[in-house]
């Protein structure tokens, strides 16, 4: 079954003002949005990255994959491995550091995921089954929350409100929750200082006594702050995510910290697992089909993390519905993935390209698809108006930092921060 035609379409949806280490989230988020079609007529969907210099060599790739089979991954790989070269991507500086292998897997990526969707379709079976199965019906999400402006400057305010105090916390903690059911809770944090968001983890701790909950300050603490903190939410936290840079660092802060410490950073790429496994420097990889290579590729970094204890489970960026199904997939047939995977679902509130009623919350966990391939359909009017946002938004790359000097100029870009 041979690749016919790929169409690639580059899409952009509202994104509210959401706080990080790098910044601030601009006005509209941007994804790619991958068709691959077959001379049997059968077409499956994968979702990548939105910024020009990925989207550049998506559209490459895509090019250089026409008449290749779909069963073929391995000469499908070999094909964009020599379409991206030596370019290097992936520059906003929240998913660790960029390389050459990791352009390769993100391109790589949707491709993959679109043709394991066809490749479901066309034996009439789940794309979990491709793995071996569902283990769980659902998979568990957390709530993901942020510090966030009331609105956008110049804008109205939005629906989720202004969340700037542990107070604001909480209130923005309630509203998922309600809304998702979620049992677990994630802050992203290195937005204030330590003692601050130490405080808004405690407030959490009150407000929700039996959600686990996770803080993520995106690396931008030193060691000695990171032990500090570590040390102050003894009993609080189920892991501390990348609280400071590099695999050294990350190990000497594990070695005091008492709760495991989680990685979507200090290991983004195969040759990091040697030195992270032989320091010890991380207790949960948070894993990303997005820059791992795909699914399979996935499945095969979990098993490897089983051999040498290291727990497992996903890290989230501004998403649609089509990551969010494989996202479902991978975690529903690996039986390690064993606490709530990230999702910034909420915050694309309703904003999606696929057909609404397919992917569900509930309880805070989305049913494991049970239909043919992703079990998605893509609304193409949808699609079509989010490509309109995205010709007419004026934005082609993600730079939080850049976005969020124009109101604040003196916005440190210093590592560590704290």
């Amino acid at each position: 079954m041979n690749i016919r035609e790929i169409t690639v379409t580059p899409v952009a949806f509202r994104d509210p003002p959401l706080l990080n280490a790098a910044g601030v989230h601009e006005p509209w988020a941007l994804r790619t949005i991958v068709e691959v079609t077959t001379d049997e007529g059968l077409t499956g969907l994968g979702e990548t990255y939105g910024d020009l210099g990925h989207l550049t060599k998506v559209r490459e790739a895509a090019a250089a994959l026409i008449g290749l089979d779909i069963y073929q991954q391995n000469q499908i790989y070999h094909r964009i491995t020599t379409v991206v070269g030596d370019a290097v991507s992936d520059l906003h500086g929240l998913t660790g550091v960029a390389t050459k292998e990791k352009s390769i897997d993100r391109v790589y990526s949707p491709f993959e995921v679109a043709c394991l969707d066809i490749q479901g379709k066309a034996i009439g079976r789940p794309v979990s089954d491709l793995f071996g199965g569902a283990v769980r019906d659902a998979v568990p999400y957390s709530a993901y929350l942020f510090y966030k402006w009331p609105g956008h400057p110049d804008s109205p305010d939005d629906r989720f409100g202004p969340a700037l105090t542990p107070e604001g916390i909480v209130t923005q903690a309630r509203l998922l929750i309600d809304e998702y059911g979620f049992q677990s809770i994630k802050l992203k944090g290195g937005v204030y200082p330590p003692d601050q968001e130490i405080d808004a983890i405690l407030a959490l701790r009150e407000a929700f006594p039996t959600h686990p909950l996770r803080l993520d300050p995106n690396a931008v603490w030193s060691v000695e702050t990171s032990i500090r903190v570590a040390q102050a939410l003894d009993g609080t936290l189920e892991y501390l995510e990348d609280p400071t840079s590099g695999i050294p660092g990350m190990a000497a802060v594990a070695a005091e910290a008492p709760m495991p410490l989680a990685t979507n950073m200090c290991v983004v790429t195969h040759d990091h697992l040697p030195p992270a496994i032989a320091q010890r420097a991380i207790g949960v990889l948070l894993s990303d089909h997005h820059y791992w290579g795909g699914l399979t590729r996935s499945v095969q970094l979990a098993r490897l993390c089983e051999t040498f204890g290291i727990a497992v489970s996903m890290h989230s960026n501004s998403h649609l519905g089509i990551s969010l199904a494989a996202m479902t997939h991978l975690a529903a047939a690996v039986p390690h993935v064993t606490t709530a995977c990230d999702t910034h679902t909420p915050w694309q509130d309703g904003q999606d390209v696929i057909a609404p009623g397919t992917l569900r919350f509930v309880n805070g966990a989305v049913p494991v698809p049970t239909t043919p391939g992703l079990g998605i359909e893509l609304d193409h009017d949808a699609l079509a108006t989010m490509h309109e946002q995205y010709l007419k938004c004026g934005l082609t790359v993600r730079d939080d930092t850049t976005y969020i000097r124009r109101f604040d100029p003196t916005f440190p870009t210093t590592r560590p921060r704290w």
